[in-house]
């Protein structure tokens, strides 16, 4: 059930939606006025495509209740239009609702020359929304649009399916604020944008009088953006709201994490002190007497009184000790941590490089001079798509054999890479078994695959090629980290990750005992990079920050 209300105002009550028999979301509900910026979090398939798709009136709940302004619009990441269209005609569809707005502003001063007693409300009504669509603007905001989002030399006349996905999706984005809803919901609307357009969208947004509520996995795109965010978590019903940006967000739930290994260190203590209490008593009523008084009872005191003083101590404390076993809190998960490579391995002394890249030639996608990694090395490769920082990763990693120039290892380096796509060549295998083949039934016994903190106790048995692509990234993940490699590999490692978890990864591959080289365009990730980068643009290095000229050894 869907209404309209205030402008500036979005509502929805108690939404529960689901496909089939899976519930996606529970008994939801959020309030966002105009102004502000509602950031949605959670894992793939949490639902917050489908909430903002429900919030549009594109789905209907199952139950619940949802108001929206009149004018709300919604930007999904797939564009859907006729591919045969020209691209014009993306921004003629959303601007249409304005372009009305002047013929009925025409059509309202053409009332004053008629007996209409009403013409000239008419007219002030008519042209108050002209003024908030800022129709006499029109034209200057769509070449600005697109100039800020990067395609003001995409000829609008080319048809849609003529050009890349991106291009279509930052076309109609452009349309979409070009209109100028009341309501803006935004699905990853960086998917597609460089550093420029985001940064450009950024500031629209925060400038936006309406509402805004979007979905996105651009930490730093939050952090400058949002102004509150809600956190959707499948495993609970609802959603939790966070005042503030992305950085906020990782403070509040630092407390929380906090608080919650505070509870549980004090329940312990409870539990141990309850225990002993039970232990005592009972050994006391088994000998015939009660515990030593060292101010020693009055002679009247029977032993039996203090032995049935005793019993009640006992059963009160048993009650206790039973109520809270039943009701203690779940252990804090451990945060995620790198096992280590085993000490005294001869592969890691000295000071020469891991491995090192010698005038390596893939096709058109990388031409690289050299590259040398040095024990603990911590390099950033960063470009643009299509760079080739996926395929320099694949080289250093032996999964692609260069057309020309070698990449020369130590010997028993151990060298691993989180790929951005996960394959299985048996994918009706479970991740445990998997993680037992990969680490040895005796390791997997010390170290569960529960016990990493990316897979839930219901997903470790169940075929791989079952999970999302976000559960499978997380095995693949594990497989490396139960055993690190001296060489870790990761290629846009927080892709398909929560934005919990790939924060967490982070700040653990700080620690990791060995050379850690990722490829990356999060901007949030790079923002707070402390080690050195490499910069390719069309296969080739550009830019070396903190890495030695390409002809020095050590990397």
């Amino acid at each position: 059930m869907s209404s309209s209300i205030s402008p500036s105002v979005l509502r929805a009550d108690g939404l529960s939606h689901s496909y089939g028999d899976r519930p996606v979301l529970t008994d939801l509900s959020l309030v966002a006025s105009g102004g502000q910026r509602l950031g949605l979090l959670g894992e793939n398939g949490a639902g917050k495509s489908t909430l903002l798709r429900l919030l549009a009136g594109v789905e209907q709940p199952d139950r619940g209740v949802i108001a929206r302004p009149e004018r709300t619009s919604l930007l999904t990441q797939e564009v859907n239009v006729d591919p045969a269209l020209p691209l014009q005609s993306i921004l003629e569809q959303a601007t249409a609702p304005v372009r009305a707005l002047e013929h009925e502003l025409l059509r309202a001063a053409e009332g004053f020359a008629g007996p209409d007693p009403d013409a000239e409300q008419r007219y002030a009504d008519a042209l108050a929304a002209a003024e908030a669509a800022e129709l006499w603007t029109l034209e200057q905001r769509r070449d600005e649009l697109l100039r800020g989002l990067g395609v003001a030399e995409l000829p609008l006349e080319r048809s849609v399916g003529s050009v890349s996905g991106g291009q279509r999706s930052r076309v109609a984005l452009a349309a979409l604020l070009l209109a100028r809803p009341d309501a803006v919901l935004l699905d990853e609307p960086t998917n597609h944008l460089d550093d420029a357009a985001v940064d450009y969208l950024s500031t629209v947004l925060r400038g936006w009088a309406g509402v805004v509520v979007f979905a996105s996995h651009d930490r730093a795109f939050l952090d400058e953006v949002a102004t509150g965010l809600l956190d959707i978590d499948p495993g609970r019903s609802g959603a939790t709201r966070y005042g503030g940006g992305y950085s906020d967000y990782l403070a509040a739930k630092a407390a929380e994490r906090a608080r919650w290994e505070a509870q549980f260190a004090a329940e312990e203590l409870e539990l141990a002190r309850l225990r002993d209490t039970v232990a005592v008593g009972a050994r006391s009523i088994d000998r015939g007497s009660g515990p030593r008084d060292n101010d020693r009872m009055s002679a009247g005191v029977k032993k039996e009184s203090l032995q049935h003083q005793v019993a009640r101590c006992v059963r009160n404390a048993q009650g206790r000790l039973d109520e809270l076993k039943g009701s203690r809190i779940d252990e804090p998960p451990a945060a995620m941590a790198f096992a280590g490579i085993p000490h005294g391995s001869h592969v890691l002394e000295g000071d020469d490089p891991l491995l090192v890249a010698e005038s390596v030639r893939v096709g058109d996608r990388l031409d690289l001079d050299r590259l040398a990694i040095a024990p603990e090395a911590r390099v950033l490769v960063t470009g643009p798509n299509g760079s080739g920082k996926s395929t320099l990763l694949a080289v250093l990693a032996r999964q692609l054999a260069p057309d020309a120039g070698r990449v020369r290892r130590r010997p028993a380096l151990r060298v691993a890479l989180l790929d951005q796509d996960v394959r299985w060549p048996e994918p009706g295998l479970s991740a445990r078994t998997l993680y037992e083949r990969a680490v040895g039934e005796q390791r997997a016994e010390s170290l569960p695959l529960t016990s990493l903190g990316l897979l839930a106790d219901r997903d470790v048995d169940r075929p791989v090629g079952s999970l999302s692509i976000g559960q499978q990234r997380r095995t693949a993940l594990a497989l490396i980290i139960a055993r690190p490699p001296h060489v870790f590999l990761l290629d846009e490692p927080t892709n398909h990750l929560s934005l919990l978890l790939a924060t967490e990864l982070e700040e653990a591959l700080g620690a990791y005992p060995g050379a850690v080289v990722i490829a990356s365009h999060d901007r949030w990730l790079r923002r707070r990079w402390r080690g050195r980068m490499l910069r390719l643009e069309h296969g080739r290095v550009v830019r070396r920050t903190g890495l030695e000229p390409a002809r020095d050894p050590v990397a």
